[in-house]
C-alpha cells in the first residue's frame, strides 16, 4: 500500500512539474522574419508637369509579396508615393481605400539598430497628407536633379504598424531595378523599389530583433 502511495506521489509530483515549466515557456511565438524584397514596381502615368494617375501596387508583409488583395495590403507604391493602409485617402487619383489601421513612425539610425516598436508614435495617412511624406528630402528619398536620380535617404528607417495592427521595420535600398550600386537615370530602369524589413507576425507583440 505504502508503495502504491509513494508511486502515485510521486507522479503527481511529476505532473505538476512539467505543467509549471508548459506555464514558464508562455504562448508559442512565430519567429520574426527579415527579408528583402526586391524589384516591387511602382509605375505611374502623367508627370512631368502633366497629371499623375495609375494604380498603386500593394504590398504585404506577412506573404512578403505583392498582393492585389483591397484589404490585406500594408504599403503601396505609385511612382515615388508610398500609401498606407490606414487612416483616409488623401484626395490622390486612383489611390487604393484605406480599411486598415496602419501607421508609420520614421526613426533615424541603422537598421539593427531600430529593435522595437514599443512607445513610438504612428501617423495615417489623412486628408491632403501621407503619412510618408512626399518630395525631395521629405519622406525615404532625395532627388539630384543634376543627375535625375533618386536615392534613399541614408538612416531613414521606417516602423511599419501593418494593417491587421502587427509591426514591421523598412530600410529603402533602391528605386531602380535589380539595385544597382551606381544606379544611371539613363540606362537603369526606374520604379522599381527594394527595401530590408522585418516583421513581427505576433499579435501583440512590438520586438523588430532578430
Amino acid at each position: 500500500m505504502k508503495t502504491t502511495i509513494k508511486l502515485f506521489t510521486l507522479l503527481f509530483v511529476l505532473f505538476a512539474f512539467v505543467s509549471c515549466s508548459d506555464d514558464d515557456e508562455g504562448p508559442n511565438l512565430i519567429a520574426v522574419e527579415s527579408n528583402t524584397a526586391s524589384n516591387i514596381p511602382a509605375p505611374q502615368t502623367g508627370g512631368q508637369g502633366q497629371p499623375v494617375g495609375g494604380d498603386f501596387t500593394k504590398f504585404s508583409f506577412a506573404t512578403g509579396a505583392v498582393t492585389t488583395s483591397d484589404t490585406e495590403w500594408d504599403l503601396a507604391f505609385r511612382g515615388t508615393t508610398i500609401a498606407l493602409n490606414g487612416g483616409a485617402v488623401t484626395g490622390t487619383a486612383d489611390e487604393p481605400a484605406r480599411n486598415g489601421n496602419g501607421g508609420v513612425s520614421i526613426q533615424t539610425g541603422t537598421f539593427a539598430s531600430i529593435t522595437s516598436a514599443d512607445g513610438l508614435t504612428f501617423n495615417q495617412d489623412a486628408d491632403g497628407a501621407f503619412a510618408i511624406p512626399t518630395g525631395s528630402d521629405n519622406g525615404w528619398y532625395n532627388y539630384n536633379p543634376q543627375l535625375f536620380l533618386v536615392t534613399p535617404i541614408p538612416g531613414q528607417i521606417f516602423v511599419i504598424r501593418t494593417h491587421d495592427g502587427k509591426y514591421a521595420k523598412v530600410e529603402f535600398l533602391s528605386y531602380y531595378e535589380n539595385a544597382p550600386a551606381n544606379p544611371d537615370a539613363m540606362s537603369d530602369p526606374s520604379r522599381f523599389y527594394t527595401f530590408n524589413y522585418t516583421y513581427n507576425p505576433n499579435d501583440g507583440e512590438t520586438t523588430l530583433a532578430l
